[in-house]
């Protein structure tokens, strides 16, 4: 049986320094930042995320195509048809920091934003600039690339996030009239169009809303936009088929690849991560999130055969998915090149969220490691230190003169650009960074989860009666958790904590006695029954050497250190060129550092070797094979979401173990 969640919305306080530095990049840098750009103003580079020259460098324009499609300005559309969805989410991410710190001047931001909105939503409600501006006879007629539903997506999670920090539902008015126009020409009545958009986020932007207004309508939408991907393998096509025959003027007719778009048959029959990455991890997302409120078990189960088949055959160590440029998508399992693949930022904050909607359907600290993973990793390294440098792709090896010189590699880049003609990644990390408490716990009916280390304390309610919780974490060679509950209810608090996989040999003490606990799933329970309770977990840190499975070909006889939650890389600036020449041999440590640029780090030392390119390879591009030479060689890594900060040069999170150059 599917149980319930407490409470939708418990209010979580992060003190955690690592993320409050995230947390105020975003209020000073990103905001301010994104918001320049979003106007046009600034002096910065777009680059192409690949060698493309349709994407669109000139400028990014989206607030210019707002105030055109309100009639302010004169002109022409200028970007991706799906450019909308950056203010969206730059009001998001805008939201979401007014939410933990008051700001009068955004909040008059935001304002003045809505007004433009206001403006140049048509009476009906339809909300597009580009087909607003350019092509309104084409509104609703070429869904397989229009992304009109997937923006509206965004502004439906905007909105549910501006009133929640700010009470205004002035955002949602919009959001409200746009789905009025979505369900006057969708659905199963003769004159509808009985299909779904391209790019899945509609869906699970109505599960959202559902949850913070209570209003089923939003569900069964959603439920209808899962439902109907896929019945119909051929309706994007027929739909511009269908243009021709009406004499709409129309652009380019493709081929359209159903899997790309995962509308190869319907959503409870996939079971493998196939096609557009980002797009398949928001639809499993909506598919859990359905599936949980309408206690939908195939939905579910569907969901959980996705997630199962990203992350035991298709996730990187880093937790980034997407292994091909070629559509931005999953190619097949165990296909997982370092130097080709994709691993966007967005789809790992789609595997976030994905995993995270999974674990409030099923107890289970699977989905919370996927959720660390990917937070401490893929995600955050897709942000440069400074907050105003971004990696649309987050590769696992980098050669900066083969980025600029293999037009294969093009999407391989050696440093962070400004910004990107297709900006999806930048305000989806502005968003998702201020809201990173609300992963740290977890509410249901009968239980309280605490999934990740994060010094923050939950302040929820249980029986009408509040109770908060308190976790604060020391973590040097040794970690230490202290967990502090504090209650009014007479009722009975079920605490269950992860211990995560590499915390080593812990040790609980509750109320100052050593304790062997009940733990089931990954969690470790603890019931509270006074007033309140302390609770201590020790533990060592491990620093693992994680090897792949046998059938990832890219990773053959390598290994990756991980410390914590963090993996680790080489980077050229500390052990020189061609990095793919070193092999670990031994021994390796933790040194705690403090670097100008990347802060207070933890980096790690090891016992390694260089392959010495000796005489005879002169001249030579082949020859007889023969014992290498090798040199002892100290080795240093850096957490893997650090690298590119310091210096233009090659980077590696695979390298060679011990006997590997024999």
């Amino acid at each position: 049986m599917i149980k319930p969640l407490l409470q939708q919305h418990p209010r979580v306080t992060v003190s955690d320094s690592f993320w409050l530095k995230y947390r105020q990049l975003v209020r000073e840098e990103m905001i301010p930042f994104q918001w320049d750009v979003l106007n046009d103003r600034g002096n910065i580079v777009i680059e192409s995320e690949r060698e493309d020259a349709t994407i669109p460098t000139e400028k990014s324009h989206v607030i210019e195509n707002f105030r055109i499609a309100a009639g302010q300005k004169e002109g022409h559309h200028y970007g991706w048809l799906f450019q909308d969805s950056d203010l969206y989410k730059w009001i998001e991410a805008a939201a979401n920091t007014i939410a933990l710190e008051k700001d009068e001047a955004l909040v008059a931001q935001v304002e003045e934003t809505i007004e433009l909105l206001e403006a140049a939503q048509d009476d009906d409600g339809y909300l597009s600039t580009y087909y607003q501006i350019d092509a309104p006879h084409l509104k609703f007629r070429r869904l397989f690339e229009s992304h009109e539903l997937y923006c509206i997506g965004h502004l439906i999670e905007a909105a549910i996030a501006y009133k929640e920090a700010t009470g205004s539902g002035r955002l949602l008015q919009i959001a409200d009239k746009a789905i009025d126009c979505i369900e006057a020409h969708f659905g199963k009545s003769e004159g509808k169009i009985d299909g779904s958009d391209g790019h899945q986020e509609i869906e699970l932007a109505l599960v959202r809303l559902y949850e913070s207004t209570g209003n089923r309508k939003y569900l069964d939408l959603s439920s209808y936009f899962l439902e109907v991907r896929g019945q119909n393998p051929h309706f994007f096509a027929e739909q511009l088929e269908e243009n021709d025959r009406l004499g709409l003027q129309q652009g380019p007719k493709p081929v359209i690849n159903t899997v790309y778009h995962q509308a190869h048959k319907p959503v409870i029959e996939q079971d493998s991560a196939r096609g557009h990455a980002v797009r398949l991890v928001y639809m499993a997302q909506a598919m859990a999130g359905a599936g949980r409120h309408k206690q939908d078990e195939k939905l579910i189960g569907a969901a959980k055969k996705i997630w199962e088949n990203i992350v035991q055959k298709c996730m990187y160590i880093t937790g980034g998915i997407g292994s091909t440029v070629r559509g931005e998508a999953f190619t097949y399992d165990y296909d997982l090149p370092n130097d080709l693949m994709y691993c966007e930022t967005c789809a790992a904050i789609g595997l976030l969220n994905f995993s995270n909607e999974l674990l409030k359907t099923e107890t289970d600290s699977q989905y919370a490691d996927i959720m660390e993973r990917t937070l401490y990793n893929s995600i955050i390294s897709g942000m440069a230190l400074d907050g105003k440098h971004f990696f649309y792709v987050n590769p696992l090896e980098v050669d900066p003169q083969a980025s600029a010189e293999n037009p294969d590699k093009s999407h391989v880049k050696a440093t962070r650009p400004s910004w990107f003609g297709c900006a999806c990644c930048p305000p989806n990390l502005a968003r998702t960074l201020p809201a990173v408490g609300g992963y740290a716990f977890t509410q249901k009916e009968d239980e309280v989860l605490l999934n990740l280390f994060i010094d923050s304390e939950l302040a929820g309610e249980q029986a009408g009666e509040p109770y908060t919780i308190r976790q604060k974490h020391t973590v040097s060679e040794t970690g230490q958790t202290v967990i502090a509950v504090e209650k009014a209810s007479s009722e009975q608090l079920r605490l269950g904590i992860r211990i995560p996989y590499w915390a080593e040999n812990p040790v609980l003490v509750v109320d100052g006695q050593e304790t062997v606990a009940e733990s089931s799933n990954g969690y470790t329970y603890v019931t509270v029954i006074s007033e309140s309770m302390a609770i201590e977990l020790t533990y060592t840190i491990a620093i693992n050497e994680i090897e792949a499975h046998p059938l990832v070909k890219a990773d053959k006889g390598k290994v990756a250190l991980q410390r914590g939650p963090f993996i680790y890389c080489l980077e050229e600036q500390d052990n020189g060129k061609q990095l793919h020449l070193l092999a670990l041999t031994g021994s390796v440590r933790p040194r705690f550092r403090s670097d100008k640029l990347l802060g207070d780090s933890v980096f790690l030392e090891a016992e390694g070797e260089l392959q010495v390119m000796e005489d005879g390879w002169q001249g030579k591009l082949y020859r007889v094979h023969q014992k290498p030479q090798t040199i002892p060689k100290m080795l240093t890594f850096i957490p893997y979401y650090n690298w590119g900060n310091r210096s233009l040069g090659e980077m590696q999170v695979w390298v060679d173990k011990e006997d590997t150059h024999v």
